[in-house]
């Protein structure tokens, strides 16, 4: 009997121990826990303001423009320019010669170096014949263009550092960001000078148009005119962004260029110019109605819609109608991501590519060459109806305003009737059609000849040119216009 009461204190004295060690590592797990939780919006961003703003420049630059004197009164931004009409100084006042006048425009930048490197946008400086920049203590220096990309709408200026030049920046990795990151804007919004805003990531890789190399990060930090060329900053203190474009009719919608594109293009753009990997192929995505023009299965990959004459790709054996799948070993989702992995391709080098044609995977080796100048845009002119659109002959007239080679044929389109086939094909005036269903038609006569083979509730299938570009176009018979 006292052996079984002395097991039994034994068990209640092992039951009592375990319950206070459970007891003590819940109280562990509990406190390392709540170390760990951090709160969903920060105490304050005052610290991170006074880290990093001392570098952050306000920029006013001076341009001179060639104009009618009266027209800082009745510019296309007057308010008296609606009320009397724009041509108004012409009509008093005959033809007067243009004057020249200085302008004013002020932007944002940061310092990236020891040496007075600035890193702003390019539609900050790119016309200026003056560029000034005025620090956080309000101390001015001059500062000189060192080099600049349209494309990307960076910019690079510079200027001589002193004693009181503040640090530069540290430029971060916009890569490892995630939507629903804190960040905060610094710059010079409306000419106020030094200002902070806080919002987070909304979204990552937009492309608003503005350019072929759109990648914009997207935030709610109020961004507002005067803010562009200033930065973008995550928590770390360390610039994530390029603070760019908004949309005027939104709130909360502002874009940035993300830090990693700048970081890339520096080298270049302190040579004074970027030089970019160039194929000379006019692409564009495979849309469904594309795949079974096409008698493509996946929707992968991008359809070569032209190949210039003695590009890099002609010379490789590149055609018309092949779908590119892969570029370097890289996977092609889109037309943007090709253009931008293309372009970032130093010239020269010898890349791979495999493609589709006919059905059947082939893979070609190029050299890639450096993209020429951009071409100048075209303008347009004016008579057959078809479709939703009128069309005419190319005359060496026509061809010379649309600024064509005069070799050139097809049929110009002059209109685009409202809600027509044409107009959901975001088809316009000055188009040239230089295929109709895979074949080439020269001149009107054998634009009818080809429409005619159209058979009722077919679709149509184009061949566009369009400026310095080409690309396929589908046409969707309606109820209305099916040839």
């Amino acid at each position: 009997m006292k052996r079984e009461n002395k097991n039994f204190r034994f068990i209640l004295l092992g039951i009592a121990l375990l319950s206070v060690l459970a007891f003590i590592l819940r109280v562990e797990y509990a406190h390392a826990a709540q170390s760990n939780i951090k709160p969903a919006t920060p105490a304050s961003f005052a610290d991170l303001a006074d880290k990093v703003k001392g570098s952050v420049v306000n920029i006013s630059t001076t341009q001179v423009v060639e104009g009618n004197p009266l027209m800082p009164f009745l510019g296309p931004d007057s308010p008296f320019g609606d009320f009397f009409g724009h041509n108004l100084p012409k009509k008093f006042f005959g033809n007067r010669p243009q004057g020249k006048m200085k302008t004013h425009a002020l932007g944002s930048g940061f310092v990236i170096s020891k040496e007075g490197l600035i890193i702003t946008n390019n539609h900050v400086v790119e016309k200026a014949t003056e560029i000034k920049i005025k620090l956080q203590s309000g101390k001015e220096y001059d500062a000189k263009l060192v080099g600049r990309d349209p494309k990307t709408d960076l910019a690079l200026i510079q200027v001589t550092p002193d004693k009181d030049f503040p640090e530069p920046e540290v430029l971060g990795d916009s890569d490892a960001l995630r939507v629903g990151d804190w960040v905060m804007a610094v710059g010079n919004p409306f000419g106020l000078g030094h200002t902070v805003t806080t919002g987070i990531i909304s979204a990552k890789s937009r492309i608003l148009g503005a350019g072929p190399y759109d990648d914009f990060l997207q935030t709610d930090a109020a961004i507002n005119p005067g803010n562009s060329g200033g930065p973008l900053f995550n928590m770390d203190g360390k610039v994530i962004g390029i603070n760019t474009a908004i949309i005027a009719q939104g709130q909360g919608i502002g874009f940035a260029i993300p830090v990693d594109m700048a970081k890339e293009l520096l080298p270049q753009l302190k040579k004074g110019k970027v030089v970019r990997g160039w194929l000379g192929i006019m692409i564009q995505d495979i849309t469904p109605e594309l795949a079974k023009s096409f008698g493509i299965k996946s929707d992968k990959g991008v359809l070569i819609s032209d190949v210039v004459k003695g590009s890099p790709a002609e010379k490789a054996g590149l055609m018309r109608g092949d779908v590119i799948l892969r570029f370097d070993g890289k996977e092609i989702e889109n037309a943007h991501k090709l253009s931008q992995l293309a372009a970032a391709t130093p010239p020269g080098t010898r890349a791979k590519v495999d493609l589709l044609r006919n059905g059947k995977e082939k893979t070609f080796s190029l050299k890639v060459g450096t993209m020429p100048e951009e071409a100048q845009k075209i303008t347009s002119p004016e008579k057959e109806s078809d479709w939703g659109m009128m069309v005419q002959e190319l005359t060496p007239q026509i061809a010379r305003q649309l600024g064509l080679d005069p070799q050139t044929t097809g049929v110009v389109i002059s209109n685009i009737r409202e809600g027509s086939p044409a107009a959901e094909a975001a088809l316009r005036p000055g188009d040239l059609i230089t295929e109709v269903n895979r074949a080439a038609v020269k001149n009107l006569s054998e634009y009818q000849q080809a429409l005619q083979k159209v058979k009722k509730g077919d679709h149509l299938l184009l061949l566009i040119k369009r400026n310095a570009g080409a690309f396929y176009a589908v046409l969707t018979p309606s109820a209305k216009d099916n040839g």
